[in-house]
């Protein structure tokens, strides 16, 4: 009998936790995080990782499995998540994956992209010039040079904008053009379901979150993990604005207003990035899960007859 795994997609704050649960307890299956910022236990109000409720409805695998100082990457997440796959498909037919962090998704169900090597002094002169000229130097030089890869990629990780302009540079190509190139053979076939809804109605949906997350205790989480602030892992929308209220450059007001403005455009961001794939199955937020489950069960009975 052929495996599944059903990717679950969608913005920030659309409802995929809620939906990745039902669907695990009608397939008696286990659920595995691909949200990269949910796998930091020093991060749980910022990141809205699952609640101690919603983790006991159903089994959840890669959250708040690793400390902030711990150097995980994309592709230790590949490995770790492939061997937890490989487990659970002994004893279940499917298995359940939901994240909003494209990448981390795609180097599950694709696996990583292959980038040739370039001369390791261009991201030392990069890295310098983040120094000098500051972020969005970068990130303008990204625009330039491969619009594509600043429309999506995590605009605001100056280690992302770095290992996307190394390759630009470095290869007179864009980041992009090296992405999907390669498809690796998986042991499981994968169904990628989407929600979305209107964009007025993500942002006042993302908005509402924020407001929650600060009266749930964000400052109080965010003050404790001061001390931190230059790891790679609190370099993320939520923290950062939080930060920089702590240390006395911006209001609070002005802070909440800018994690709600950059949790937009991290929404906009998923969305093109998820639109890609042209086979996902979409939903509205507010469809009846019955509907998402025939659709699914349709489609598993396709692809276990190809």
């Amino acid at each position: 009998m052929p495996k599944f795994l059903i990717s679950i997609i969608g913005p920030t704050a659309i409802g995929k936790t809620a939906l990745s649960i039902k669907l695990a307890n009608y397939f008696n299956t286990e659920i595995i995080s691909a949200d990269s910022r949910q796998f930091f236990k020093e991060m749980q109000i910022g990141t809205a990782a699952p609640s101690k409720e919603e983790l006991a409805a159903a089994k959840h695998h890669f959250i708040h499995h690793k400390t902030i100082q711990e150097n995980y990457n994309v592709g230790a997440f590949e490995k770790d998540a492939l061997l937890t796959l490989n487990k659970l498909f002994e004893e279940h037919e499917t298995v359940v994956m939901v994240g909003g962090s494209g990448l981390y998704i795609d180097a599950v169900t694709k696996g990583l992209d292959d980038f040739p090597e370039v001369d390791p002094d261009i991201r030392v002169t990069l890295n310098n010039k983040l120094d000098t000229e500051g972020l969005h130097f970068l990130q303008e030089q990204l625009k330039r040079l491969d619009e594509v890869s600043y429309n999506t990629i995590a605009i605001d990780n100056p280690h992302r904008v770095i290992r996307a302009l190394e390759i630009c540079v470095g290869t007179g190509k864009p980041y992009s053009s090296y992405l999907n190139k390669k498809s690796n053979i998986r042991p499981f076939k994968v169904i990628s379901v989407g929600l979305t809804a209107e964009r007025e109605t993500i942002y006042s949906r993302i908005n509402q979150r924020v407001d929650i997350m600060i009266n749930d205790g964000l400052l109080d989480e965010v003050k404790n993990l001061l001390p931190y602030k230059n790891l790679n892992a609190l370099n993320t929308v939520g923290y950062k604005e939080l930060f920089n209220y702590l240390e006395g450059e911006w209001t609070l007001d002005f802070a909440v207003s800018e994690i709600k403005k950059n949790s937009r455009r991290f929404a906009k961001r998923q969305l093109t990035w998820f639109k890609r794939n042209q086979d996902t199955l979409w939903f509205d937020y507010l469809e009846n899960t019955d509907t998402i489950i025939k659709a699914l069960e349709t489609q598993k009975n396709i692809l276990a007859n190809n």
